[in-house]
């Protein structure tokens, strides 16, 4: 207790400064904090696990592979019998390689975070008999060599709380060995267990539905080497195992995971709870304690139907009645009741896996497309612009293309990964909603403005992602602009791509908003309203459980910054800048200590960030991001789009006649304060690419978004047809047309 409140005051020290300067926010902190909980409680239906203090037997059945799809009532009897008892979810198996082995899921569950082998990796060692336990040999190496410091953190607690270990299969013995790389009780096989009450928590390994994917000591590297029929087959096979020993585990907490990918492709595997003290042989569609229907979630994917293996860990101190170490970045797993059956669960989950599959798959594509097209539109429109010709076109496409990455998200609102082609319905869907948006943009009353169609695609752009935030992110999951618990980078909150479509689309609409203001001589009310409503965004975007976004603060307050002087008629300098970069860093920091001094069960990784900076194991940490930026910036997707995006930019500003024929230069002296909107963005959109791992693709889709509609702003001016200009000539008089 003493080095608690030693460590918390280390870290108020450190962040002292941050927390002076959040004293109007900390008053807040509660109450947003208990509006959220009601909101993730009503829309989720969350229900705690049951009390544990006492402590009970913990049964963690390992099948490396196992996925939904192979769990069916013909195939597997018993794992279907098992799943209606118990909660079932998904387990996002991500250790630190895109495909994760036996070897890494396994000491991943011993060290409680995500953990990697390195080398070669295929299955887990084979222990050595001692006595009726076991020994892995030269277990140190892990630490010593490997660095992985945190392994046998799992077995080490359950032994200084006097709880006895059982492994079954070499997998189940490195999950719970201790520091000296012991477990109390040992058999190499299932069939080779007399009794199965012998141990308070419990490991079982069943490989055979992984074992054929691994030669040697490697994990194949081709996405399926099994035909459907062995694949089957080997499910079969895993199927009657556990079937064999499970009636014979007593009243015990079962925990069944998926644990490892099956090849170079990762996957979403199976993860089910079975709760303590009910039958094991009961008929399907139950709960475990006789309650209804339940789906298997945990606070660290803020997700009712998705954890993650460190989860596991944690579940298995939990259950156990242990107290986690301040290692283990898993929480325990909690389940959600619901109306659907067995079928309908399992067919959801299943979906899920395809819909991340899908996502990953065509990530690329979809990115590379873009790419192109932001090219090609840049190119098209210099040579059209010039001769100021196909203006109506250039506008329509400029639209057009800033209404893709919205749709990117509105598209989950459809059942596209249900249908026989979910990646050829995902492309078509998408584009039928970037039309319809166009269309609704251009056609509206709001079409004759100047700002009509900018402020309708960045309007819906912002109203969906600020919906997304406060109802649980449901569009960003599985999404082309978001991310997928499949590749396991984030599952929940905002991501840094769909940050720097908020922050350009907030800064854009409250811009074009402040322009009327200003023109009816209301610029003390447009300074006012871009500071509010940039800071309410900005808030949601880095507040825990919501947005959660470390970056996006220290990016987003410079942006809004720059875009209230611009807006009130000042000038901004270099210095200004810093200081305002600086700012938000230290709000990011406030609330993150903030999050800090939670329990440690709720915190996000933006309070387990700041324990990092106390115990001094942040530095890995920033080393990772940094170099997760810089490699981005030699990305062949992200780099055509910024490069060609800012040269346009850059050039249509200083050049305007040769380049856009003033079309740029004519939309900022129609709507004058449109040109504070762009240069927060940009702002926003540099120092989001600086801070934050994704890199170059927070600038590039600041770009995106804000060039296309700026651009489209400037030809309606023209198109007013008020100083159309000859080819050459330095730019536009003013007018005082309104916008």
């Amino acid at each position: 207790m003493r080095g608690t409140w030693m460590k918390r005051a280390v870290v108020a020290v450190v962040f002292g400064v941050s927390a002076v300067a959040s004293a109007p926010a900390a008053s807040a902190y509660a109450g947003l904090t208990a509006a959220s909980a009601r909101l993730t409680a009503a829309s989720a239906g969350l229900t705690a696990g049951p009390a544990t203090a006492a402590g009970e037997r913990v049964v963690l059945v390992g099948i490396p592979g196992l996925m939904w799809s192979d769990v069916t009532p013909a195939d597997t009897p018993n794992l279907w019998r098992l799943a209606g008892d118990s909660a079932v979810g998904s387990l996002s198996v991500r250790a630190v390689r895109k495909d994760t082995c036996p070897y890494d899921a396994w000491l991943t569950v011993s060290a409680g975070v995500r953990s990697a082998v390195g080398g070669a990796c295929g299955m887990a060692p084979t222990p050595k008999a001692d006595g009726e336990g076991a020994v892995i040999p030269e277990f140190s190496w892990l630490w010593e060599v490997r660095e992985q410091r945190e392994a046998g953190t799992l077995g080490q607690a359950l032994h200084a709380a006097g709880r006895t270990t059982m492994a079954v299969g070499p997998g189940a013995a490195l999950a719970l060995a201790d520091r000296e790389g012991r477990v109390d009780v040992y058999a190499p096989s299932p069939a080779e267990v007399a009794q199965w009450t012998r141990g308070d928590v419990v490991a079982v390994e069943i490989p055979d539905l992984v074992a054929p994917y691994v030669s040697g000591d490697r994990l194949t590297d081709v996405p399926e080497r099994l035909p459907a029929d062995a694949r089957r087959a080997a499910a079969r096979a895993a199927d009657a195992k556990l079937g064999a020993f499970l009636p014979r585990l007593g009243s015990a907490t079962v925990l069944v995971a998926g644990l490892s990918d099956h090849g170079s492709v990762p996957h979403l595997r199976t993860a089910m709870l079975h709760g303590h003290g009910s039958d094991l042989g009961s008929d399907p569609g139950s709960d475990p304690n006789g309650g209804p229907a339940r789906t298997l979630g945990a606070r660290s994917t803020h997700r009712d139907n998705m954890i993650i293996l460190p989860d596991l860990t944690a579940t298995i101190l939990a259950r156990a009645g242990v107290d986690a170490p301040p290692a283990v970045v898993g929480v325990p797993v909690e389940t959600h009741a619901t109306d659907a059956n067995l079928d309908e669960r399992v067919a959801a989950l299943r979906t899920a896996d395809v819909a991340g599959q899908t996502i990953r798959d065509t990530t690329g594509v979809f990115f590379t497309t873009l790419a192109v097209l932001q090219v090609v539109f840049y190119v098209t429109a210099f040579l059209l612009l010039r001769r100021r010709d196909g203006l109506p076109a250039v506008r329509a496409a400029a639209v057009a293309l800033a209404a893709i990455p919205v749709s990117t998200y509105l598209v989950n609102l459809t059942q596209w990964a249900r249908t026989a082609q979910p990646a050829v319905m995902l492309f078509a869907s998408i584009a039928a909603i970037a039309v319809a948006l166009t269309v609704a943009a251009l056609a509206g009353p709001w079409r004759r403005g100047v700002l009509g169609p900018l402020t309708v695609i960045a309007a819906v752009t912002a109203a969906v992602l600020l919906g997304d935030l406060l109802t649980g992110t449901p569009l960003q999951l599985n999404s082309l602009m978001g991310y997928t618990g499949v590749v396991g980078a984030r599952y929940y909150g905002l991501g840094n791509i769909p940050f720097a479509l908020l922050a350009t689309a907030v800064l854009l609409v409250t811009t074009a908003a402040a322009d009327r203001l200003v023109r009816a001589g209301r610029k003390t009310v447009a300074v006012a309203l871009v500071a509010a409503l940039g800071a309410f965004a900005m808030l949601l975007d880095g507040w825990p459980g919501v947005g959660s976004d470390f970056g996006g603060v220290i990016a987003f307050v410079p942006g809004i910054a720059v875009t209230a002087l611009i807006v009130a008629g000042k000038r901004v300098s270099i210095v200004k800048l810093g200081a305002f970069c600086a700012a938000g860093g230290v709000l990011v920091m406030a609330i993150a200590y903030l999050d800090y001094l939670r329990p440690p069960a709720s915190q996000t990784h933006l309070g387990r960030f700041v324990g990092q900076v106390a115990d001094g194991t942040f530095l890995p940490v920033i080393s990772r991001k940094l170099g997760a930026m810089l490699s981005t910036l030699l990305s062949p997707n992200l780099m055509p789009v910024v490069i060609t995006a800012f040269a346009f930019l850059v050039f249509a500003l200083l050049r305007p006649g040769a380049a856009s024929a003033g079309v740029l230069p004519i939309a900022f002296e129609r709507a004058p304060m449109l040109r504070a909107g762009l240069l927060g963005a940009l702002v926003s959109g540099l120092v989001g690419m600086l801070v934050n791992d994704s890199g170059a693709a927070v600038l590039s889709m600041a770009l995106a978004l804000a060039v296309p509609l700026v651009l489209s702003a400037g030809i309606r001016a023209l198109q007013h047809g008020e100083a159309v200009l000859p080819a050459g000539s330095p730019g536009p008089a003013a007018s005082p047309a309104a916008a």
